[in-house]
């Protein structure tokens, strides 16, 4: 799982950004968003303009170089603050796979549209297992590489991922540290629906959802799932050979389910499609899911999202989520000036079930 997550010079971060999900509270509610003494769900709210969705890309900046699923083409456009984009982004990922604390830190420039890593650090329990700092190259002796193969990689022009270069390279047991970073960053997902949609990670290319819909004979089962979230009644057609468009009958009249759909529903058919696909990821960060909802199917969304084992979390604006019968203080975040804090942790107040959070949010006792 992931830990705690810190980045530099990204985007409009210029200052050291850092969230914590290490250290929740002792609240005797909704233990189930925690996991093993890590968040494991929760919610981003921020002003406008704080940074929210530019958070979530920074945390799957990972992915672009240890992860063979679908990435951002445009990604490293605007890559570093425009104040100091002479200099490198640096980031850092604090995870734990089976008990062990696993420090991985880098700093990269983008190159022609591509990342270029400057520096490298791999730190498995204490131990230093990767170090390419001040272009010096250290490796450690498990991996079996010989003083002239890292003197090589060392002076390689190419700045290479070491990470990367072992994991292809060297022969790992299947329990490695290593091995699960790797099963970690590919199982990563990030998507959202705003003007476009789109996506990273976890998949290898996009999908027509509803041509994946009836492959999978799931007509009827998105049906009931719109009935449940959204009280909307569809009747779909009975899809015919090679149909890769979804019909629903009005009548007699059968007509595809884009021409009639709302926004919101044509919204909710991806985040079914995601609900789906995403029962094995591991890190799951949803930008503005609910812009097109009612706040009550956004509720209802977000009891799905976080029913799973995967850590999941979300950013909107909708303080109707605010609220201890969803998760828990320790679960609410806030972005903003550079800093990401649980509300628990930005106020003097004991927070307890019977707080009306929403009303806390909007009264400016986190600092709003």
């Amino acid at each position: 799982m992931l830990t705690k997550f810190a980045v530099k010079n990204y985007r409009g971060f210029r200052n050291r950004v850092e969230w914590d999900m290490s250290h929740p509270s002792n609240y005797s509610f909704n233990t189930e968003a925690i996991k093993e003494g890590i968040v494991k769900n929760g919610i981003i709210y921020g002003p406008n303009g704080a940074g929210k969705s530019n958070f979530g890309l920074a945390i799957f900046d990972i992915a672009n170089h240890l992860s063979h699923k679908w990435k951002k083409p445009d990604y490293y456009l605007n890559y570093a603050c425009a104040e100091s984009h002479q200099k490198p982004v640096e980031f850092e990922y604090n995870f734990v796979f089976d008990g062990r604390a696993l420090l991985y830190r880098y700093s990269k420039v983008p190159k022609e549209l591509k990342g270029e890593i400057v520096e490298e650090e791999l730190i498995l329990d204490g131990n230093v297992l990767i170090s390419k700092r001040d272009g010096i190259l250290k490796i450690a002796d498990e991996f079996g590489l010989t003083e002239t193969a890292i003197k090589n990689l060392q002076d390689s022009a190419n700045n290479i991922s070491i990470v990367n270069y072992l994991l292809g390279s060297v022969p790992l047991s299947k329990d490695h540290a290593l091995l699960k970073l790797r099963d970690f960053v590919e199982n990563m997902l990030f998507f959202r629906s705003l003007d476009n949609r789109e996506f990273i990670g976890l998949k290898e290319g996009g999908s027509n959802i509803e041509e994946y819909i009836i492959k999978n004979n799931l007509t009827q089962d998105f049906a009931i799932y719109l009935k449940e979230v959204s009280s909307q009644d569809y009747t779909f057609a009975t899809p015919s050979q090679g149909d890769n468009v979804l019909y629903c009958l009005m009548g007699e009249v059968k007509i595809p389910f884009m021409w009639v759909a709302s926004t919101g529903t044509r919204n909710l058919e991806l985040q079914y499609y995601w609900l789906k696909e995403m029962s094995n990821a591991s890190f799951v960060f949803i930008d503005e899911f609910d812009a097109f909802y009612h706040h009550e199917l956004s509720y209802k969304i977000s009891k799905r999202l976080f029913e799973g084992k995967n850590q999941v979390f979300l950013t909107t604006h909708d303080t109707f989520l605010l609220t201890n019968d969803l998760l828990r203080p320790d679960c609410f975040f806030i972005l903003r000036d550079n800093q990401i804090n649980a509300i628990c942790d930005m106020t003097d107040k004991e927070l307890r079930f019977g707080h009306n959070l929403e009303k806390l949010y909007r009264g400016g006792t986190f600092g709003l």
